[in-house]
């Protein structure tokens, strides 16, 4: 890496779009230099036209999800319905397959002016279980795959263990399941980062995850003050089953056994009991709301501005990819909002900036990165203002602008640790990204 100046035509700096803002790097990757007020593009910077953001940080996701795209919108039935077709692709993932498709997909998320994912990653084994002769060749496929792609990763190693309270994993689910928390912990202990990867840990769910499991994983993370995300309340099913094996509400069980705090992250937390949301707000913990998937799967509207009223940072995720567009999920966490209560301006846009990036990041174990200062990561992505979704609005309508009629298609360029992926909306390592995910897609549903 060498040191590269940006110049920005517009740039959101502290909540206020700034008009000629120069950005210097250095070769670590990181920003050394913040000038607004710079009227034109030094000699030798490169010029960012539009709209300038700290970079976007995708904080759910389940890469291989990628290849469902369409495939599942045919017919109708609920998330118990798809999640048999998604079983499928994950019965049919190898770890070329798995890399080809996570590749394709954060190349993508780079396109859209993500550069940070988290990967919530629970397919570890062979079919039937058996594991692979490297027990974490499924997760290096996924490091590999962030690499080539020019994107940060958090890998969210994930433990799962059963089918649901009491219940032994389905066959289709025995490559999700390690035989036991502490066999979770010490192949996960295995997992190395790396200068654009960290490693933290899932719990599936309290349905996958025996209560007697859980503070296993809790300390796992504690012990490596790294990351740690679940997913919480996403079926009404899900409370029901807790409260009758458990007399608890997942949040509460999760609770219980030390699981939840500020290194937390609550993925969807959908269906919630005042109780639930007070309880997360009091500990700190955060939540990630996944929008177009949870609408796509019909899963409800979740209590987003009553968990953040309570203290719960928010952030975003594209989850299952049935579109991965950071700006869209931050435009519906508002419009979900609005729907529910039947009012508006429930966020700003510059709220929905930070859960879009600074929050999303610090969940991810990166709190260096989501803001434009020095000292803070090279990450920044830019949204064009002259096309026909954002063409209009004065400068200082920039950030609605983005937020609430750009779509990933607006992404002009990203920027990851100063170096530029993204330029003029092409991929500069990848340069034919459709057909890099046409390829993956054929090549798992293909696989037998």
């Amino acid at each position: 890496m060498t040191a590269q100046t940006y110049w920005s035509e517009l740039a959101w700096l502290n909540g206020t779009p700034e008009p000629g803002v120069l950005l210097a790097t250095a070769p670590d990757g990181l920003i050394t230099r913040v000038v607004p007020g710079t009227p034109a593009p030094p000699a030798g910077a490169v010029t960012l036209r539009g709209l300038t953001l700290p970079g976007l940080a995708n904080a759910h996701s389940h890469a291989f999800h990628r290849a469902l795209r369409s495939t599942v919108q045919v017919g109708a039935g609920t998330f118990w319905t798809w999640r048999s077709t998604m079983y499928d692709a994950a019965g049919r993932l190898t770890p070329d397959t798995c890399y080809l498709i996570a590749r394709a997909a954060y190349a993508e998320m780079a396109l859209a002016g993500v550069t940070c994912v988290g990967e919530f990653h629970y397919v570890h084994h062979q079919p039937g279980g058996i594991p692979y002769g490297d027990p974490n060749v499924m997760a290096q496929a996924l490091t590999a795959a962030a690499a080539e792609a020019g994107i940060r990763l958090t890998l969210l190693d994930t433990c799962y263990l059963a089918a649901g309270f009491g219940r032994a994993p389905e066959r289709a689910q025995l490559r999700f399941a390690d035989a036991s928390a502490e066999d979770w912990a010490a192949r996960a202990a295995a997992l190395r980062g790396n200068a654009t990867t960290r490693v933290g840990a899932a719990i599936h769910s309290v349905r996958a995850v025996p209560a007697d499991a859980l503070a296993t994983v809790a300390a796992w993370a504690a012990e490596r003050e790294a990351p740690l995300h679940v997913h919480l309340s996403e079926q009404p099913s899900e409370n029901a089953d807790c409260l009758a094996a458990h007399g608890l509400t997942p949040a509460a069980l999760l609770d219980a056994h030390g699981a939840l705090g500020p290194r937390t992250t609550a993925v969807h937390a959908t269906h919630l009991t005042d109780e639930d949301i007070a309880l997360l707000g009091r500990t700190g913990t955060a939540v990630c709301l996944c929008p177009t998937t949870e609408a796509d799967l019909g899963d409800g509207i979740g209590p987003a501005a009553r968990l953040r009223a309570a203290g719960s940072p928010l952030c975003l995720g594209s989850d299952s990819h049935a579109v991965i567009d950071l700006l869209a999920e931050a435009r519906a966490l508002e419009l979900h909002q609005r729907l529910a209560g039947r009012s508006r301006g429930h966020f700003t846009a510059g709220q929905l900036l930070g859960a879009a990036s600074e929050y999303g990041h610090a969940a991810l174990g990166w709190p260096e990165a989501g803001r434009l200062e020095p000292g803070a990561t090279a990450d920044f992505t830019t949204v064009a203002l002259d096309s026909v979704r954002t063409a209009g609005p004065p400068a200082r309508l920039a950030p609605e602008a983005a937020v609430f009629a750009a779509t990933a298609a607006d992404v002009r360029h990203t920027v990851v640790a100063g170096r530029h992926i993204v330029r003029d909306g092409h991929h500069q390592l990848l340069p034919d990204v459709p057909g890099e995910l046409a390829r993956a897609v054929r090549a798992v549903r293909e696989q037998r």
